[in-house]
């Protein structure tokens, strides 16, 4: 068997030249969407009789339907998932009698939707990779998906040649440990161009591992912004939950939520309802864990990150991010929808973002940090908070900025702020962007 491409080797002719020099390796390219720009790689380097069995792409939506099927969006995981499935299967149909004893049989396959002439479509797409480990051995299975940031559908294209070129390398060479196969799956790449935000696998190569916890690496290692979980905790495709769904979306407390969370959201739900608001769809609840506060051990292990992931999402969709500001988030929130958001912030969350806009920046920095974060149909709910908790979060209780008749239980009503703060107060209260939320319990120190 010829050697890998040099071990750390970034260059993408490299790794798909020594893929077509293995003798033993051998398959179908299937591509719809994007051009085969993964196929066009090895075809063009030289030696891919060795490799490539068949590159197809069924552009045609009834050519599609009849070879694999119809009943699903054409830019789905349903629609990869039944590419692999007849791709692989008349693979070993025509050859696995001839040579399967010798052969390492596989099919990568991808299903992508790249910029529109407007540019005003969801870019983004699922990428697939069936192989055997072993002749006549049981297949593995990465599943992929991705979202496309380049301006053009050209630049697009080479990310989507490139990210398949280290898929299918990093999965012949380096699947051994998430670290080295995240590294090789992202070489000469970044996350200003691709999003890679579900990585699922499966087969015997696999067994001991969880794929969420390779997920998670992805987002810590900067392949992507935020991680979406569905109720059972499983990473999913964004729009899945989010497309065009009103959302209430709550910061979390460290990634955990208080004892009264639950009451929070559903208040904060029936808030926007009552605001009279024509809503298509039920409003969506988003928890998100954002990733630089986290403490103690989930902020470095994945497992007990999961643990927390795990007991947020009986409560609703999970998004875990690592956007250093908070506008960034909501507007990743409005690739997906159109529809309203209300966020909701701990009174401590609220002061000290605050505190670090007008105490840490300038105040063009402030007006624009604010300004980003209101751009669109957002409206910041505060929930109130005990005293005691709040000097807890704090560090101290901030009496200079409270009203004299506050009691224990603080809320946006009993912020009293000093100019120049008190006029920016006065119009995001007088605007209707930050409204208090009453009536909730807040969680205990």
């Amino acid at each position: 068997m010829p050697a890998p491409a040099p071990q750390g080797s970034t260059d993408i002719h490299a790794k798909a030249l020594a893929i077509n020099l293995e003798a033993s390796f051998y398959g179908t390219f299937a591509e719809i969407g994007a051009g085969q720009e993964v196929a066009r790689w090895f075809l063009s380097v030289g030696a891919s009789s060795g490799t490539v069995a068949e590159a197809i792409s069924a552009y045609d939506k009834t050519v599609s339907d009849d070879r694999y099927g119809a009943g699903t969006r054409y830019v789905s995981k349903e629609r990869l998932v039944s590419m692999l499935d007849y791709e692989y299967q008349l693979l070993l149909t025509r050859l696995a009698k001839e040579r399967g004893a010798q052969t390492r049989f596989f099919v990568f396959a991808d299903t992508v939707a790249t910029r529109n002439y407007l540019g005003n479509n969801e870019q983004h797409g699922w990428l697939g990779f069936r192989f055997q480990a072993e002749p006549d051995g049981p297949p593995n299975q990465i599943l992929l998906h991705i979202s496309l940031r380049d301006p053009t559908a050209q630049l697009q294209q080479q990310a989507i040649g490139t990210l398949g070129v280290n898929l299918v390398y990093a999965a012949h060479h380096q699947r051994s440990s998430s670290r080295e196969f995240l590294a090789g799956l992202f070489d000469d790449l970044s996350v200003e161009r691709i999003e890679i935000d579900v990585l699922e696998f499966s087969g015997p190569d696999f067994e001991d591992s969880d794929s969420r916890l390779w997920c998670l690496d992805l987002l810590r290692t900067n392949m992507c912004h935020v991680l979406v979980f569905d109720s059972k905790a499983q990473p999913v495709e964004p729009a899945t939950p989010l497309h065009k769904r009103p959302i209430v979306a709550e910061r979390t407390l460290g990634g955990r939520p208080g004892p009264s969370a639950g009451d929070v959201s559903d208040n904060a739900r029936q808030k926007l309802l009552d605001e009279g608001v024509a809503l298509e769809r039920e409003p969506l609840t988003v928890l998100e864990i954002y990733l630089p506060t986290l403490s103690g051990p989930a902020a470095s292990d994945n497992t007990a990150l999961l643990v927390q992931i795990e007991q947020l999402a009986s409560m609703g969709t999970v998004a875990v991010t690592n956007y250093p500001e908070g506008y960034q988030a909501l507007s990743y929130f409005r690739r997906y929808t159109a529809a309203p958001i209300r966020v909701i912030l701990w009174l401590s969350m609220f002061l000290q973002l605050l505190a670090e806009r007008v105490f840490s920046a300038s105040p063009g920095a402030m007006l624009e940090g604010f300004g980003r974060l209101l751009s669109t149909d957002v409206t910041i709910y505060i929930a109130p908070m005990h005293r005691k908790d709040l000097a807890a979060a704090l560090g101290e209780m901030p009496d200079e900025l409270l009203a004299e008749s506050c009691g224990e239980l603080i809320s946006l009503d009993d912020f009293r702020p000093k100019p120049p703060l008190d006029h920016l107060f006065r119009y995001l209260r007088d605007a209707g962007h930050i409204v208090p939320l009453d009536g909730t319990t807040p969680p205990k120190s």
